[in-house]
């Protein structure tokens, strides 16, 4: 199964706002940059979004090591809260519903076509791929309102 380095971030003008994405998928020394934007959204949906379209980049199976500042996505399978969730119909323990069930679905979808191990990293500090999605997000944001 092929090895593949994937770092994601997402960004938010507002919360909710004009969001952005950036993720940076790494295989065998090559990079692969990508980075999109929404005109209404939420950091958090924006820090999922970069997570499922990084994996949407992989043609195969593979082996992944998700990289990501966003505790609500990391701890969601570190901890195990995703498949509670998903057993309890979407419900929190305190059955409040989870909020951005859709984009948490494709995400369950995808992790299972995949090996993947999430790995949560210091944001806006000395991460030189992390801060580089940031980039990528950000500036996605910024074209986005200078085409609105």
């Amino acid at each position: 199964m092929k090895k593949v380095t994937l770092y994601t971030d997402g960004a938010c003008s507002g919360n909710p706002g004009i969001g952005g994405w950036g993720a940076v998928l790494m295989f065998k020394g090559a990079e692969k940059q990508i980075s999109g934007a929404e005109e209404s959204t939420t950091n958090n949906r924006m820090e999922l979004t970069a997570v499922i379209e990084g994996l949407k980049c992989l043609k195969e199976p593979c082996q992944v090591d998700v990289y990501s500042d966003s505790a609500y996505t990391v701890n969601a399978f570190r901890n195990g809260w995703i498949y509670a969730w998903q057993k309890n119909g979407f419900k929190k323990a305190d059955n409040k519903p989870v909020l951005n069930v859709d984009l948490w679905e494709i995400l369950l979808e995808l992790t299972q076509q995949h090996s993947v191990t999430f790995i949560k990293v210091k944001g806006h500090a000395d991460n030189e791929y992390n801060n580089l999605c940031d980039k990528l997000a950000t500036d996605a944001v910024k074209n986005l309102k200078s085409n609105l």
